[in-house]
């Protein structure tokens, strides 16, 4: 397994973080090789430039400055992204990385003359996770409709493979949240990575009477 972990916070004392040592340490237990992308660490920058976006379309030379990025795409069979939920969708800094380093013939490929539509092109990628907080209600994030968590396991799932698994957890209410209710959602991502990593106990069948 070979998993490329894209990690956004700019804190290295939030509880995201926590989140992210959990995932690290599961893959661990699991044998995988592991890349971490740490985005606010590498002063990554979201912003897509004018000459940048005019070049968009034109491969391979639109990996220039990203070729970091794309090589790790390439590389990676799982995918997992931690971020903190702001506005019900993914930090600016996450969008951007989507937004220049998820290139065409990278992540997805262009329509032309005989396909009307993108196809994917992240068929690689067998398992993604989705870990995040948010300071709204669980209620209130799906009424909004969610848009960070369709963003990447509608969007981003779509470009990998067919049958690819996934895993998603999220702290709601994070701003009124405990020690108790901080802890337990650490045990429910580490049970959603033994999963995801197919690195989970079995339960031991009972003797027939």
């Amino acid at each position: 397994m070979r998993a490329l972990v894209v990690y956004c916070h700019p804190r290295p004392d939030s509880f995201t973080a926590a989140v992210r040592d959990v995932v690290l340490a599961r893959l661990a237990q699991a044998g995988a090789e592991v890349r971490l992308c740490d985005l606010y660490a590498r002063g990554f920058d979201p912003v897509m430039s004018g000459p940048e976006h005019a070049g968009y379309l034109d491969a391979p030379a639109n990996t220039a400055g990203l070729e970091q990025d794309v090589a790790d795409l390439r590389w990676a069979d799982t995918l997992i992204f931690v971020y903190p939920t702001w506005w019900y969708g993914l930090p600016a800094m996450l969008k951007g990385w989507l937004d220049r380093a998820l290139l065409p013939e990278v992540a997805f490929l262009m329509p032309d003359a005989v396909n009307a539509t993108i196809r994917p092109g992240l068929t690689h990628i067998e398992r993604l996770g989705v870990f995040t907080t948010c300071g709204a209600s669980r209620w209130l994030t799906f009424l909004v409709g969610a848009p960070g968590k369709r963003t990447l396991l509608r969007g981003v799932r779509f470009l990998c493979a067919k049958h690819c698994r996934t895993a998603f957890a999220a702290h709601y209410l994070m701003d009124s949240s405990t020690d108790a209710s901080r802890a337990a959602h650490l045990a429910r991502v580490g049970r959603a990575m033994d999963k995801l990593t197919g690195n989970a106990p079995r339960t031991p069948k009972e003797a027939p009477a």
